[in-house]
């Protein structure tokens, strides 16, 4: 430590002077001097030293911090864009010019050709419409299979009987082409029964010079209750 210096000066000195020889006076003068010159130096720096101590504790410390700084990570490159294709161009043909003969105006249509009306010519005269069947009497009717009226039980029971009078239609075949009414018995029952009876019946075809006809003819049906004896 520096204040054990001096002494250790001091006890190096000492057995040197024990040793040597006696030194002059002027050396042994000198030889104290520097050792007491030496002594001050020490002194003065161990004052240095305190000083410096005291000044040292009574300043802050200052500590600086180096802080590395905040370094970003690296942004990654964008993946490489692909090269668009253009879009296709599209041909378009060139607008087609009429020729000169496609713009020529074709001619007007022929007028139609009016051919002169011709004469009615003469046609057949319409046939005359067939004349409306005659009537004959009811005694030119004549029978291939006569009239058989069936007498009703509930006319039979009640008593009812009469004469009905029927218009008939005779066609050329000898049929019955229409029976009418013409004339009631009174009964329902009994017309009824007049008029089955003589659409069931066959008449002989009415002729004229040889040619059947178409006739209309009276028919009376009767019917009469027996008298019981």
């Amino acid at each position: 430590m520096p204040d054990s210096l001096p002494n250790d000066h001091l006890l190096a000195a000492w057995p040197l002077a024990r040793s040597a020889e006696p030194l002059p006076a002027w050396a042994w003068r000198g030889l104290v001097g520097g050792v007491f010159a030496a002594h001050l130096g020490a002194g003065w720096g161990l004052m240095q030293l305190s000083s410096g101590r005291a000044a040292l504790a009574d300043m802050a410390p200052m500590v600086v911090d180096f802080i590395a700084p905040e370094v970003a990570p690296p942004t990654p490159a964008p993946p490489p864009r692909r090269p668009v294709a253009p879009p296709p161009i599209l041909a378009v043909p060139p607008a087609v010019q009429p020729s000169p003969a496609a713009m020529i105006v074709p001619p007007p249509p022929p007028e139609p050709v009016v051919m002169a009306e011709l004469p009615p010519q003469p046609t057949a005269a319409p046939a005359p419409p067939p004349a409306a069947p005659r009537s004959i009497p009811a005694t030119a009717v004549s029978y291939r299979v006569p009239p058989a009226p069936v007498y009703p039980l509930a006319s039979r029971r009640l008593g009812e009987q009469g004469e009905v009078l029927l218009r008939v239609e005779i066609g050329t075949d000898g049929l019955a082409r229409q029976v009418l009414l013409a004339r009631s018995s009174g009964s329902a029952r009994l017309d009824a029964a007049a008029i089955a009876a003589v659409r069931a019946a066959r008449f002989n075809p009415y002729t004229e010079d040889g040619m059947p006809l178409v006739v209309w003819a009276p028919v009376p049906i009767e019917f009469i209750l027996e008298s019981r004896p």
